[in-house]
């Protein structure tokens, strides 16, 4: 086998990342994304863990069409019952049945023997293929288990019907030769591994997840489980885009090759950092904002003359334009829908009209709109689609020598106009008083973060805010040339997916 299954968890493991909390219709609209991407599989969640988790699995069943969609189980049947109806609907369902292997889990977590657990895997196995024929089976903390023992279980549930295995490195503890010799040993002594495909599903705690994954897929594993941007659990998960292009730029080496459609890739990173919360570092490999910008004399000579000398990937391969032209208010709609399609954005009459529109107010702030203006303005577009309120409008005033006092004025869920005033420690803090005073949502905001977007004076500040509610986090962001109309866009924008979860599992 000559290709390499690109089997994406962002929706389930991306989202047990802390503070990484996505609604139904975000995770829907990642699924959407990672179908444009070509993903062979998608890890839509883990429907018994919650209701909303559930009916999210259940709605990316019905209507992603083209990927295998995947629910999560424990080894009972109650969690694999609950797995199956939710990717039922799918055109191709998967069961993933997991189970602790390690004597470390097994002894302090489980508190059950070798020999139960064989059992139990075995048994859930079969459960499971009553449902389905596609079943995919991992030993959790495979990397700390003795290989004897991955053995036997990995040929126990293969008999049992399991069609994909998949080796965890759950707590990133193993090292690149090390993980690919246990590969290795699982090839060369599971006696039924011909059956069903290896797997692999490498965590980032050593820095080590992607380059573990690689050397896997050298000593035969022919499944990757990856996420977008690399989140997940603690230090993250494998990242998709550094696996696939690693595999598409080292064809030499690997001679493999993968589905993805690797145009899609930057537009998907934007997409889940946007709704996730989670801001892409510059220098990520394949889709942070340096990743393709030189500033060495030497280097940019290089790239000027041939670009191989100093960019071993052409950016446009994986969704970046490379063109330079220059957006202004003189700017028209053409240009403008010209740059949006170069940037991977297909927008209907009515939502590229209110962009345009919003583009047009920020040319007669900016002189230059970059791409990273445009990112931000599309962002804001998504995050004013599905509101209960609306900011409207807002003022404040504020100095050295007076009380920070702020004004709002928000349009509620039946059109009302509704409008409050509050004092403040600052400016930002007067805000949100006022807007609490409005929307009554018990709420403690737990992160506030301020980043520019491009360079210069006139540049779009962006604002990130976590808030907490009922112990769960909520993700906000909002962007602005003015630093207090993004603080409150942000606020709005995480007490807007609060109200639409609270709505969602009334």
């Amino acid at each position: 086998m000559d290709r390499v299954i690109i089997f994406d968890t962002t929706l389930r493991d991306g989202e047990q990342a802390a503070g990484g909390t996505l609604n139904i219709q975000e995770k829907l609209e990642i699924a959407r994304q990672l179908e444009k991407l070509n993903v062979d599989v998608i890890e839509a969640g883990f429907p018994i863990s919650s209701p909303g988790d559930f009916e999210a699995v259940r709605l990316i069943a019905k209507e992603i069409r083209t990927p295998i969609i995947c629910g999560l189980a424990r080894a009972n049947p109650e969690d694999i019952d609950r797995a199956w109806e939710a990717v039922k609907g799918a055109a191709h369902p998967r069961i993933h049945v997991f189970i602790s292997s390690s004597d470390i889990h097994l002894g302090y977590q489980l508190k059950k023997s070798r020999e139960e657990v064989l059992h139990t895997a075995r048994e859930m196995v079969a459960r499971a293929k009553k449902y389905t024929d596609d079943i995919e089976f991992s030993p959790m903390d495979a990397s700390r288990t003795a290989p004897e023992y991955i053995y036997q279980i990995l040929k126990v549930v293969i008999d049992a019907g399991a069609t994909t295995v998949n080796i965890p490195d759950t707590v990133g503890y193993a090292i690149p030769d090390e993980f690919g010799n246990l590969i290795e040993g699982i090839i060369k002594n599971v006696p039924n591994i011909s059956k069903a495909i290896v797997s692999v599903h490498c965590h980032n705690d050593l820095g080590l997840a992607v380059a573990n994954s690689l050397e896997a897929v050298k000593r035969g594993a022919r499944q990757v489980e990856c996420t977008i941007n690399g989140i997940g659990e603690r230090a993250g998960n494998a990242s998709q885009e550094e696996i696939v292009m690693a595999i598409n730029t080292r064809k030499d080496l690997f001679q493999l090759k993968t589905g993805v459609n690797t145009t899609q890739i930057y537009k998907a990173s934007r997409l889940v950092s946007e709704l996730s919360g989670f801001v892409v570092q510059p220098n990520k490999a394949i889709v942070g904002a340096n990743a393709f910008r030189h500033q060495s004399g030497i280097h940019q000579d290089g790239v000027i003359k041939m670009p191989i000398t100093y960019e071993i990937m052409d950016p446009k391969t994986v969704g970046i334009p490379s063109s330079s032209l220059v957006l202004g208010k003189l700017s028209g709609r053409h240009a403008f829908k010209e740059r949006l399609a170069e940037l991977g954005y297909s927008l209907k009459e009515a939502e590229f009209n209110r962009a345009f529109a919003a583009f047009k107010e920020l040319a007669e702030k900016k002189k230059e709109i970059t791409d990273r203006d445009i990112e931000s303005l599309m962002a804001e577009e998504h995050r004013t689609v599905a509101e209960a309120y609306h900011l409207d409008q807002v003022q404040v005033s504020c100095g050295d020598r007076g009380i920070p006092t702020a004004s709002v004025r928000l349009i509620g869920p039946d059109g009302k106009t509704l409008e409050d005033a509050s004092l403040g420690t600052g400016p930002v803090d007067a805000v949100y008083k006022a807007i609490n005073r409005i929307v009554k949502v018990p709420n403690e905001l737990t992160e506030f973060t301020v980043k520019s977007v491009t360079e210069g004076i006139d540049a779009i500040g962006e604002v990130l805010i976590r808030l907490e509610s009922e112990g769960v986090t909520y993700t906000g962001r909002g962007a602005d040339t003015d630093i207090i109309v993004a603080s409150a866009k942000a606020y709005m924008n995480a007490l807007n997916r609060l109200l639409a979860v609270k709505k969602t599992a009334k």
